[in-house]
């Protein structure tokens, strides 16, 4: 039986090599973004041509009417939910010292990173729990949050304290869940390259070229992607609540 994935943000960057991932694995994929569809046509094209079975809602995950339609949608169309990745997020609009930085910065950051994947992760486990389990689990769950959750970055307070939120997100729904056989999971992507990080490539080449960094690259979306699949492929089924870093190395061995 075709399993289903939801996966937030799913249209570019980190998202879609989760997407492209999924659909590999067999899955249909979900997405809820917040562009038109058409914006990712050419994306979803070669996937759709080679068979994966792709739906789209537009939408913000900030929004509760949005995420309860969606939701409920996808259970209609397709009776269950196997898999939540928690990837949508944003970064601040303009960076700024933490002593500069506005209310509607932080308001703006939260409430797509931090209460968007609280309540929709809310939205799917409360649908994961009415379904039977398949191959010991009702569902799997991974948030995508970043190195930022503990590493400090002043002109960016907002996107640290979201993604800070995320991490409590997972023990706290891990914790949970635990019991109704669905595991939550955590991947913590370094200096990856995407959009989010072109405004910034000559900072972060500096910082990659430095001894703090033991793999000397920038981190692909499929570093994170391949991350994921160890999660929903089910290779750790004793464990819930874990944390993967795709940093190059830097939180796990940086202090040798």
């Amino acid at each position: 039986m075709k399993k289903t994935a939801i996966v937030t943000g799913g249209g570019r960057g980190i998202g879609l090599a989760i997407v492209e991932h999924l659909v590999n694995a067999g899955y249909r994929a979900c997405l809820i973004g917040q562009s038109p569809e058409e914006r990712y046509a050419e994306a979803f094209r070669p996937l759709r041509e080679n068979g994966a079975e792709i739906f789209y809602f537009q939408g913000s995950i900030a929004e509760a009417s949005d995420r309860e339609t969606f939701v409920n949608e996808v259970v209609s169309r397709f009776g269950r939910i196997d898999v939540l990745v928690n990837n949508a997020g944003v970064a601040p609009k303009v960076r700024l010292d933490i002593l500069e930085t506005t209310e509607e910065s932080f308001e703006y950051v939260l409430g797509i990173n931090l209460m968007g994947t609280m309540f929709m992760t809310q939205a799917v486990a409360r649908a994961m729990t009415k379904q039977d389990a398949h191959d010991g689990r009702r569902g799997v769950i991974v948030n995508i949050s970043s190195f930022s959750s503990t590493v400090s970055s002043p002109n960016r307070a907002e996107y640290c304290v979201s993604k800070a939120g995320i991490s409590m997100l997972t023990k706290l729904y891990a914790d949970r869940l635990a019991g109704e056989s669905i595991f939550v999971y955590e991947v913590q992507p370094g200096i990856i390259r995407t959009d989010m990080t072109a405004k910034v490539t000559e900072k972060y080449d500096r910082l990659l070229a430095g001894a703090e960094f033991p793999i000397h690259r920038w981190g692909l979306p499929e570093d994170v992607a391949r991350a994921v699949m160890v999660f929903v492929n089910g290779e750790l089924p004793y464990s819930t609540g874990q944390v993967l870093h795709v940093d190059g190395g830097y939180m796990d061995v940086r202090s040798i």
